[in-house]
């Protein structure tokens, strides 16, 4: 079993990177690149939960998503055709007073079987770079996403006004 520990300083609010990250739509794999279009399917969607496959290169894994705290979002491995166990993703947010948000991200992966427990070793060892950059790019991915906003309703504004 492979626990990775990630962590950002961002500008985007917890609302935001909740926002981006519980949106099931097509374009998800611009944001998140391990979540392919061809691989999402959204089985539930509540007001706090999701019940979502996703999946890239030949990896798939079915997570319970539950954003009820607004400070910590977890993803829970419910299936997969290589984690079981204890897998999934925790996300937890502080909101410092200079207006940035520490992001710390826990990943779990325990492999289910020979190709999970392989795919776990190689990203608790050389892997973790390619995770820390997936986890970058998705962090200025919503940094630019709430940018493009913000000038849209800064426009908006002075049109209106």
């Amino acid at each position: 079993m492979s626990t990775i520990n990630l962590h950002r300083v961002t500008s985007a609010t917890p609302e935001q990177y909740v926002a981006a990250l519980t949106d099931f739509g097509p374009g998800r794999s611009k944001i998140f690149g391990n979540s392919a279009d061809e691989y999402l399917l959204v089985h539930h969607k509540g007001v706090s939960q999701a019940d979502v496959t996703e999946g890239s290169a030949g990896i798939w894994e079915r997570l319970h998503y539950d954003w009820s705290d607004p400070n910590r979002i977890v993803l829970t491995t419910t299936d997969s055709n290589v984690w079981g166990g204890a897998s999934g993703h925790i996300y937890t947010f502080n909101c410092k007073t200079d207006g940035t948000t520490d992001i710390d991200v826990v990943v779990v992966r325990e492999g289910k079987n020979l190709r999970g427990r392989l795919l776990g070793f190689v990203l608790g060892t050389i892997g973790r770079r390619v995770l820390e950059k997936a986890f970058e790019v998705s962090v200025k991915a919503v940094e630019a996403r709430n940018n493009k906003v913000e000038r849209l309703d800064a426009g908006y504004s002075k049109l209106a006004a």
